[in-house]
Formats: structure tokens, sequence, C-alpha cells
């Protein structure tokens, strides 16, 4: 029986797949190794096959989300560990995910330090995103765009569906799994320079600005009212400002500040549904993954 399944999606990354496929081999040699070439235009498939990997290949790119997703369809491992395929990640801190993940956790992410940040607007811009993430969660989410991290198989599955198709899967998994009750662990790791020949298929500006979407996507998702309610509060000390300045100049309600104290309570309400619409997600994908077993 496979206990553990490496899923590393890749595209275009002979030169990452020749160096750590092997590696991991020699770590893990009863692992299932999947490798999810997203349709890449080198030997991608041929390497990875080459050196015992399992390919599943995409007709056309999908994205690394994509990818991760069909390379989970088809694990048959109880434990999951998903790489880059760009040499970033060592196969030796595989180990430290699995250690840390035997301590009881449901996912472990491997965590970058500053210096393992690709340049330095993406180090800003990952501090901003996790400071936003501890918020919404109420837990300090040390590195929420890592693509490092080991997890159980089935709760993982649980969440198939929410996963976008594009870079933002991991920030999308971690804010679900906070969301479930599930225990989210962090452990450091290196993370090496991209290998020389390889190019980062994250666009800083559009991938970024994705990114800023997804986190309120899935604070939505997550804690809708942690959104809203700020918000509507926002508007309600606006309209309370606004009518004590008319009232004290002109003595009167103005159109404005009934306008204001509408948006504030509409706001709310949506906040309340929204709340309610979230729970009833997560129990029905808690009811599909009971009725799976």
């Amino acid at each position: 029986m496979i206990s553990l399944s490496i899923l590393i999606p890749a595209k275009n990354e002979v030169q990452g797949l020749s160096l750590i496929v092997p590696k991991i081999r020699e770590l893990y040699p009863d692992a299932e190794i999947i490798v999810v070439d997203d349709a890449s235009t080198d030997n991608t498939r041929c390497v990875a096959t080459s050196f015992g990997a399992k390919v599943i290949s995409h007709p056309y790119s999908k994205g690394n989300g994509a990818a991760i997703k069909s390379g989970l369809r088809v694990a048959k491992g109880d434990v999951l560990v998903c790489m880059d395929a760009d040499g970033q990640h060592l196969p030796k801190d595989i180990q430290k995910l699995l250690d840390k993940l035997d301590a009881g956790f449901d996912m472990v992410v491997g965590s970058r330090s500053r210096k393992g940040q690709a340049s330095i607007q993406r180090g800003i811009a990952n501090r901003f995103y996790n400071w936003f993430a501890s918020w919404m969660v109420g837990h300090k989410v040390e590195d929420l765009t890592s693509g490092f991290r080991a997890t159980r198989v089935k709760k993982f599955r649980e969440f198939l569906t929410l996963l976008p198709n594009k870079f933002s899967y991991p920030t999308t998994i971690t804010m679900s799994f906070f969301r479930a009750g599930y225990s989210v662990g962090y452990v450091s790791i290196d993370v090496q320079q991209r290998l020389v020949g390889t190019q980062s298929h994250v666009r800083i500006w559009q991938d970024g600005i994705r990114f800023l979407l997804i986190i309120f996507k899935i604070g939505t998702l997550f804690s809708p009212l942690k959104l809203f309610f700020p918000i509507s509060l926002s508007f309600f000390a606006t309209a309370v400002g606004y009518y004590v300045f008319t009232f004290l100049t002109t003595g009167r309600f103005t159109n404005m500040s009934a306008l204001l104290f509408t948006t504030a309570v509409l706001i709310f309400l949506m906040g309340l549904i929204s709340e309610q619409i979230t729970s009833l997600i997560y129990k029905d994908t808690k009811n599909l993954e009971t009725e799976d077993r």
C-alpha cells in the first residue's frame, strides 16, 4: 500500500526534474511520484518518465492549480507532498514536513525566509498576504503562498472543487483548512535559487492582483463578516459624522446621511447572508466527503 505521494506540477522544467526526481526516488523508494506536465514544449514528460515518475499530461496549459487538482485525483497515498519542479525546494526537506505532520497536523507548509523570496517586491507582497490571512483566521500564517506542503489526502480532496486553476491554489487551500477547523503547521525550509534556464511562470503584477483578489474571495468564503462588518461600520460612522455635521450647520437630516445609513445596513445584511451561505458550503462539502468514504 502506498502511504506517500509526491506531486510535482511542471511546465518546461527538464533541468529541475532531472535533479529532484532521482533524489526523491533515492530518499523515498516506495513513494508514488506524480509529475503533471502542463502542456510542456520541451522533454518534461520523457525526463519524468525515465526516472520512474507517473506522468499526467494536459493537452493544453491549464495552470499550476489545475495541475495540482489533476495529480490529487489520481494520488494513491494517504499523505500528499506538493513541491515545485524548478529546483527551489529540496527533497531532503520533505522529511521536515512529514515529521511535523506526524505531530498531529493536517497540513504542514514549508515557510520561506525573506532570503528565500524571489524578489523584494514579491517578499513585500507575501508579507502583506500573510498579515491579512493571519487577521482573517485568527492564527499566525507564516507563508500563505508557499507551494511546498504536506497534507492528508482525504482532507485535501474535500476542497478540490474550491481550488482555482492558476497559481493561487496555496492561498485557497490554506484558508480552507483553517475555515474547516483543521490544524495547519509551518516548518522553516531552505529555498534555493531558481535553476539557470528556468523561468518563473508567475507574473508579478498580474498574478499579484490575482493573489489579492483571491485573498478577498477566500476571506469572504472563510468568514464574510470579518470583511463586511468593518466596511459596514465605516459607512455607519461616516453617516453619523455627516449627520452631526449637517445637523449643526443646517439643522436637518440630509439625503446623503440616509444613503450612508442605508448602505451600512445593507452591507451588514450581505455579510450575514454570506456567513450563512459559507456554513452551508462547508456543511455540504463534509457531507460529500462522508459519502465518498
